[in-house]
């Protein structure tokens, strides 16, 4: 480690515990040095403050590699009063979150080489994270998948089998098989019955106003036969799928066995909030497809996560304004903000013992990295790229709508009050967030997919 005492760093990160991968997979807290330059990791190790330009003190915080939010949406173009890609990424960073892929159910729909091209554009110079964007399948696209898969700064391909996503439905088994049987890379899946959903729409229609019926409407059937459906069209074409937001425990049990062919991701709220409580306290803004369940299903979804059949953590980020929200259930929308506070809720939990901080980085940086193939991410090593989560695992603090960047201005954890806290967040080797604060101006850049 001495040799490294004269080498010179733009930054230092000094005094801090580093969150380590180790050779048997596991994780470690390590009290060492990072010195960064060029935006990459150059030394871990003991080092001296007079050898960087700056030093970060870190003392009493821990290091963990840049976390990843794999679903947000981002509203732009088309719904920027709802939310665009400067105010998304800018509650992204205060969250601790320093790279996202956006979903394609904007106005218009991201389902072309030029839709691709004009979110690319919005985004430079305007995202404060680092960013990616998927495609949505579509009936009119099927035979452009696989070139447009393939895109710069395209995550891969979405398909929304339920509905409430206009153009993007692709409902249908022959269209499903298609869309599976080009391209090659993993295929992002939001399951919901179509069929189903419409077959029960009456559950909900002939009783206005009773958001609590959302998970009775959209029920544990809806999601389980089309997860198995598309399971099933997977291995037909033996196509890799990522499976979107499981909400229920019958899921779970059944893609304990297709981890061969299926990632599987799960969300914040569905870990954290329960029926019919989550209804009686939030109303419309507990709404979110698929719904916020019982809490067999919240125990079923951790089973799950501790038991390794997650892969990954997304936020399903989809805020819409509170005056939306208003409108009397069915009409209100669905979804929820969540890409700035599915860090500290997670902390939480860790905190509170539901998970180790080493799983927490595996569902935020180390499995996103691996599954979509982004070069020098989801671990802190030499040579890696310095985007860095700093957070203190101690500080306890409140979620509150004042500290929600989003344009939409709330968020269903209002008041939660949470141990464990994002403190800085760093992108190419530099301070962009600390202490609540945005520092500089937005350093987002597209990621690079190794395909």
């Amino acid at each position: 480690m001495n040799s490294h005492n004269t080498q010179q760093f733009e930054l230092l990160i000094q005094g801090g515990e580093c969150l380590l991968r180790q050779s048997d997979g596991s994780w470690k807290l390590e009290s060492v040095d990072l010195g960064i330059s060029s935006g990459r990791i150059q030394v871990l190790g003991s080092l001296k403050p007079e050898q960087a330009k700056t030093v970060f003190q870190a003392k009493g915080l821990q290091i963990l590699p840049g976390l990843i939010d794999t679903q947000v949406h981002f509203r732009e173009p088309g719904l920027e009063h709802k939310e665009d890609l400067a105010s998304g990424t800018r509650g992204a960073l205060l969250g601790g979150i320093t790279a996202v892929f956006e979903m394609p159910n904007t106005k218009p729909n991201t389902v072309s080489a030029l839709d691709l091209a004009d979110k690319m554009t919005r985004a430079k110079n305007r995202a404060w994270t680092h960013y990616a964007f998927y495609l949505g399948a579509s009936t009119e696209n099927i035979h452009k998948l696989a070139e447009l898969e393939v895109l710069p700064g395209c995550c891969g391909v979405k398909i929304f089998m339920g509905s409430s996503t206009g153009s993007l439905l692709v409902a249908e088994d022959e269209q499903l098989r298609q869309v599976l049987s080009v391209g090659k890379r993993r295929v992002a899946v939001h399951c919901e019955d179509e069929f189903r959903l419409k077959e029960r729409f009456s559950l909900v229609e002939n009783s206005p106003g009773r958001v609590e019926l959302h998970p009775e409407w959209r029920d544990v059937e809806t999601a389980l036969r089309a997860t198995k459906r598309i399971v099933q069209l997977g291995r037909e074409t033996g196509h890799p799928l990522h499976i979107l937001h499981v909400t229920t425990a019958e899921e779970m049990e059944f893609l304990k066995d297709q981890k061969d062919i299926c990632t599987v991701e799960c969300t914040p709220q569905h870990l954290t909030l329960t029926a019919p409580e989550c209804y009686e306290r939030l109303g419309t803004l507990a709404q979110m497809n698929p719904p916020i369940r019982d809490e067999r299903h919240r125990q079923g979804l951790w089973k799950a996560v501790t038991d390794g059949v997650v892969d990954v953590l997304g936020s399903d980020h989809a805020p819409h304004t509170r005056d939306e929200k208003r409108q009397e259930y069915p009409k209100s929308p669905s979804g929820m903000t969540g890409v700035q506070t599915i860090v500290p809720l997670m902390l939480n939990h860790v905190s509170q013992g539901r998970l180790s901080l080493g799983r927490l980085v595996e569902l935020l940086a180390y499995n996103p990295s691996r599954i979509w193939g982004l070069e020098g991410r989801g671990e802190i090593k030499v040579g890696a790229r310095a985007d860095l989560t700093v957070i203190d695992i101690n500080r306890e603090e409140e979620i509150t709508n004042g500290w929600i960047a989003s344009k939409s201005g709330w968020s269903p954890f209002d008041g939660y009050k949470v141990k464990g806290w994002p403190i800085a967040t760093l992108l190419n080797g530099q301070v962009a967030m600390r202490d609540k604060e945005i520092v500089g101006a937005p350093a987002g850049r597209p990621l690079d997919f190794q395909l």
